[in-house]
């Protein structure tokens, strides 16, 4: 049974996935922390209210917290692009397979072939 479940965790990456999801987490404790104490404190003065993120419209009864909204989606962009920054450093695009070109048609054809995969011709 304890092998079974081991190879489940192998074979469908969940242990990749696990460790994704706590990595996001901590991700996104981090950019939390730097956009409320050290960006924000920088702007905030410029902002006519100041502690912007605390702004509200009554309508009615109820009252509208947008400066909370808000804030949780600058949250959100700055969070997704420190993500997206990260995954295009550590994932490099495979370089493609040197090829050369079949006269005939044109394709790309691995250099060692001797005929065109897609028209047959000799190379």
């Amino acid at each position: 049974m304890i092998r079974g479940f081991k190879e489940f965790l192998l074979k469908n990456n969940v242990l990749a996935l696990a460790v994704a999801v706590i990595v996001g987490g901590a991700v996104g404790k981090v950019v939390t922390a730097l956009a409320q104490d050290i960006i924000m404190p920088v702007i905030s003065p410029v902002l006519p209210h100041g502690d912007w993120r605390k702004a509200s419209i009554m309508i009615g009864p109820a009252e509208v917290k947008w400066g909370d909204f808000v804030g949780n989606v600058i949250d959100f962009v700055i969070i997704a692009f420190i993500v997206y920054l990260i995954t295009r450093a550590l994932i490099k695009e495979p370089e493609a397979a040197p090829a050369k070109t079949c006269p005939r048609c044109k394709e790309a054809v691995a250099v060692d072939a001797s005929r065109c995969k897609f028209c047959t011709s000799e190379i």
